[in-house]
Parts: structure tokens; sequence; C-alpha cells
């Protein structure tokens, strides 16, 4: 079992910034990295993911305002969040998965606790 721990959420606004990261609790090997978010009344989306190669994908919504990194070594995965607008005001979830293709929305084999993220305006 894997267990990933978040932070870094808060409160921002409008135009700023944040960078919430994401631990695994212990090395495993992990072929994907995700950010998913979820506001209050709406489904969870998918924001970011990112392969163990560097490769990335964003939703179009984020894509040229987030920025999705990795430190394999360290099994952590980074979030920064840009120009931030209220609309992305919303929980954030970290997510893994330890094999299969990579890619937005790819199947959780473990998620975060969530971190939360307000954006005023």
């Amino acid at each position: 079992q894997v267990q990933l721990m978040e932070s870094g959420g808060g409160s921002v606004q409008a135009g700023g910034s944040l960078n919430v990261s994401c631990a695994a609790s212990r090395y495993t090997w992990l072929s994907c990295w995700a950010w998913f978010r979820q506001a209050p009344g709406k489904e969870r989306e998918a924001v970011a993911a990112i392969d163990r190669g560097g490769g990335t994908a964003y939703a179009d919504s984020v894509r040229g305002r987030f920025t999705i990194s990795q430190d394999n070594g360290k099994n952590t995965v980074f979030l920064l969040m840009n120009s931030l607008q209220p609309e992305d005001t919303a929980m954030y979830y970290c997510a893994t998965a330890v094999r299969g293709s990579c890619y937005l929305g790819f199947p959780v084999d473990y998620w975060g606790q969530g971190t939360q993220v307000t954006v005023s305006s």
C-alpha cells in the first residue's frame, strides 16, 4: 500500500500562483502521476499528468498556466499553478498508478487526501 501526502494548497487572489506537492510514503515504481480537482457540485476532473520519462498532458482549461513536474528519486510530484482564476477553486488531489499507459485521466491506483485551493476575485 502506498499513501500519498499532499501539501501546499491555500488561498490566493486572482492572478496569483500556488505550488502544490505530493509525496509517496515509500519508494516504489510508479508509472504515472496526475493531479485531479473537484469543485463543489462538479465531477472530479483530471488537470495534468506526467509519465516516468517526463512526458506531460494537460486539460485545455489549465494548459499554459499549470506545470506538472516530478522528482522520481523522491517519488514526489509538483503542480505549479500560475495566473489562477476563481474557476480554479477546488480540492486538488494527486494520484498515481504503478503500471499501464500514462494519459490524462489514467486508471488510478492510489489517491491523496486532497488539498484545498481557493482563488478569490
